[in-house]
């Protein structure tokens, strides 16, 4: 499918832009824009895309978007047929990182947030969203600019607060990272994703960041709560995702163009990674796109 660069920037001049959506479906587009995007899903079912996740969605649902990750809401096949009466009802709220100011984020008081922003990089899903979060996120459009502006750093606040979430796409597809103070770590990052298709031992990563093997190893895992390795198949099976929704390539050639020297290995770290075999996940991905 295709991917499109959609302009969610206000008409009216304003920070933030809030739309109700009450229409037969949702807009059966995979897009990304530049605004961060809150969405509530108040009453309609389907399947959720953010980057390489793909999930059934449902009403009550809240999610957190960070810019330029694609996504796409597409409702059951029974949304589109030609009698049907069922209505999609959400509320998208779009505003970009700077909405309150360039310095926003660096003001002590909002470090939460900017954490929030940094995770939303992924797409983040919010388990129990409490009523006051959704009713204020309905109400969002009854209020004057400034109220808005004040009440949306209220509701980001909270959702900083929920400890019931999930991260939804991988690193590896979204082809970014978190921003961090460790030079050491920026220096990992980078040579990872700039090298992810040929092969990496963790002793060679050590040596890029002056530690012997098991100092790296204690280093990495306490620091990403998971090993080296896991975090290399991760990056490469994140884009073998990506060359997958593109359609261009076999199976065997996306599994060695991402550094898998064998296609069983491939195989079985797909499977570890998303739950399922690559031409699973690659037909789940033509019959949800079949529109």
């Amino acid at each position: 499918m295709k991917l499109h660069l959609l302009d969610r920037s206000s008409t009216a001049n304003t920070s933030v832009t809030v739309s109700q959506n009450n229409y037969k479906n949702f807009l059966k587009v995979w897009h990304f824009h530049e605004e961060l995007e809150i969405v509530y899903i108040i009453k309609s079912t389907g399947t959720r895309f953010v980057g390489d996740s793909i999930e059934k969605f449902q009403s009550g649902e809240v999610v957190l978007i960070g810019k330029n990750v694609p996504h796409m809401w597409l409702n059951d096949e029974v949304y589109f047929e030609k009698d049907s009466e069922l209505l999609a009802q959400a509320v998208s709220v779009h505003f970009k990182d700077n909405f309150v100011g360039k310095e926003f984020l660096s003001l002590p008081e909002m470090q939460p947030i900017a954490r929030l922003f940094q995770k939303a990089m992924q797409g983040i899903k919010f388990s129990k969203v409490t009523d006051n979060i959704k009713k204020e996120l309905k109400n969002l459009n009854s209020l004057d600019p400034a109220i808005k502006i004040t009440r949306i750093i209220e509701i980001l606040s909270q959702l900083e607060k929920e400890q019931n979430y999930s991260l939804l796409s991988s690193n590896g597809f979204i082809n970014t990272f978190h921003q961090t103070e460790s030079n050491r770590l920026n220096t990992i990052y980078e040579y990872v994703y700039q090298n992810f298709h040929t092969p990496i031992s963790s002793k060679d990563v050590a040596n890029l960041a002056n530690m012997n093997a098991s100092a790296f190893s204690r280093f990495f895992k306490s620091t990403h709560r998971k090993s080296f390795t896991r975090f290399l198949n991760e990056i490469r099976i994140g884009f073998a995702c990506k060359m997958l929704f593109e359609n261009k390539e076999s199976i065997t050639s996306i599994a060695y163009a991402c550094g898998f020297s064998n296609i069983s290995n491939f195989n079985r770290q797909f499977k570890i990674i998303k739950g399922e075999s690559p031409s699973s996940f690659l037909s789940q991905h033509k019959t949800n796109f079949k529109y």
